[in-house]
């Protein structure tokens, strides 16, 4: 079933669709030729041909084929042939207007796949996509042969990111197509990463153009006070201290610990999916009790309660490094430092953290979990 790409107004494609894409759409729902393309894009015809025939090639993926027929009704419902000449078409149907509403825009797209991306850069992670589903979950497979479930992904932002060619099926039959991230996706989450950087060095404020607009998008405004880019590290601080062993060769946080913290990581992820992102968890980290949420997405406002429930059952110090760790995926380097403690001193509090929880949620919520959807 086709997804949500197609909410826009049919009167343009959205600025975030690439240019190989772009391309083919039109091409392919106008008839407009590979030359006028080109000359309309200022590259050589063979260029364009290899990205349709690219395009063509992948409507076996799940995604492309149902973001491209959801896009296709943008072009179409254009009646740009309807004169039969090209310079009144003025290639419009190849830009797109800045100021129109979109549903899905590059700055979202760009936000979500930083937590996304940084998932499936785990060993043993994939993108899992049910034909039927308007969900996705990222899927990660541990040395025991387990399952865990990382990360809620919106199936648009799953479309978009396959249109980028940052993840690929290399398998599309079957019912769940499993995807992985591609060397592109690698260097978006470098790009992107390198952005949040700027931005907390400072170098954002001193890169202000002449007329005082600053060089930030709605993403930089909306990440302000969001955690700094090392929480979109290549790998998460639970996976690396569940690889390290102990003085007997044991490991240093057992799966059981690793599960536990992926269930509060599990409920971040639904309340950042289903409000969001407008859940504010600055208060907690300063010392503030957890603000209430009260509208929104059932399912979010349950985990929403259970994440503020866990928190102020562990307290300051032991919540704030099972949120920062856990949550935010923010290095233990990293969690020293702001919290004021010696180093190499994070680990053992991280691990004192997740057995306070573990039995907080056996209390509470039973050794499984609630069940959630």
């Amino acid at each position: 079933m086709a997804a949500p790409l197609g909410q826009q107004k049919a009167s343009d494609l959205p600025r975030w669709v690439p240019d190989a894409a772009r391309h083919y759409l039109v091409h392919t729902e106008t008839g407009l030729s590979i030359r006028a393309l080109a000359r309309a894009s200022d590259c050589h015809p063979s260029t364009v041909l290899r990205q349709v025939r690219r395009l063509e090639g992948r409507r076996d993926d799940p995604l492309i084929d149902s973001a491209l027929r959801s896009l296709s009704a943008q072009v179409s419902a254009r009646d740009i042939l309807k004169k039969g000449k090209l310079k009144a078409m003025k290639m419009e149907c190849l830009k797109s207007d800045p100021h129109q509403p979109v549903g899905l825009t590059q700055a979202r797209i760009d936000q979500e796949a930083k937590r996304i991306l940084r998932r499936m850069c785990e060993q043993g992670a994939v993108l899992a996509v049910a034909r039927e589903m308007e969900t996705s979950v990222v899927v990660r497979v541990t040395p025991e042969g387990e399952q865990v479930r990382t990360a809620i992904v919106d199936r648009e932002i799953a479309q978009a990111m396959a249109l980028k060619d940052w993840i690929t099926c290399p398998d599309p039959d079957g019912r769940i197509a499993r995807y992985f991230i591609t060397n592109t996706g690698r260097a978006a989450l470098r790009r992107l990463t390198a952005q949040d950087d700027n931005r907390a060095s400072g170098f954002a404020e001193r890169s202000r153009d002449p007329d005082g607009d600053a060089g930030w998008d709605i993403a930089s405004i909306e990440g302000a006070h969001r955690p700094p880019s090392r929480a979109y590290a290549t790998e998460s601080p639970l996976v690396g201290l569940a690889r390290r062993k102990d003085r007997d060769g044991k490991p240093f946080l057992p799966r059981e610990l690793v599960a536990v913290g992926e269930r509060l990581r599990e409920d971040y992820e639904l309340v950042e999916v289903g409000l969001g992102g407008s859940a504010s968890w600055e208060s907690f980290v300063n010392g503030e009790a957890l603000a209430e949420a009260t509208e929104g997405p059932k399912g979010a406002l349950a985990a929403h309660g259970r994440i503020k429930d866990a928190l102020t059952e562990l307290g300051p110090g032991l919540g704030d490094v099972v949120l920062r760790c856990c949550c935010f995926l923010e290095g233990l380097e990293q969690t020293e430092k702001k919290m004021g403690w010696s180093a190499r001193s994070g680990k053992i509090v991280l691990r004192i953290a997740l057995q306070r929880l573990k039995r907080h949620y056996e209390q509470t919520q039973g050794r499984y979990g609630p069940m959630i959807g």
